[in-house]
């Protein structure tokens, strides 16, 4: 039985770029290898944190959104877990609702950025 889970990693903030597109590429890696259906992902880039985390003030936030087994998340924590890129994450599972908000999310998200290029 596979349930949709959304996924939200915050990164050290001394990580150049290309670290930080290996860390995700790691990760999209361990999901599709292990049967995961990534639906959505979405980089937040580098942003201010509420409360300083290892003496750092901001992170590099990725939202990854998948469909997959239960018994996979507890090895995706795991793997966050052993990397010292990660300083936070959280996983959950979303019900129905929560499915639904975020495709209503992106999909008005794909039509204000179809509109902003038509009139550009």
């Amino acid at each position: 039985m596979t349930k949709q889970y959304e996924t939200v990693l915050i990164m050290t903030p001394v990580l150049l770029l290309d670290q930080v597109d290996e860390a995700v590429a790691k990760y999209r890696k361990f999901l599709t290898d292990n049967g995961a259906v990534i639906v959505h992902e979405n980089n937040w880039g580098l942003r201010k944190l509420a409360y300083p985390i290892q003496k750092k003030n901001t992170g590099f936030y990725f939202l990854f959104e998948f469909q997959s087994d239960p018994s996979l998340v507890a090895k995706f924590e795991v793997e966050y877990k052993r990397d010292e890129r990660i300083m936070r994450f959280l996983t959950i599972a979303l019900d129905k609702h929560a499915i639904t908000y975020n495709e209503k999310k992106r999909k008005n998200a794909a039509q204000k950025k179809q509109e902003e290029s038509t009139v550009s």
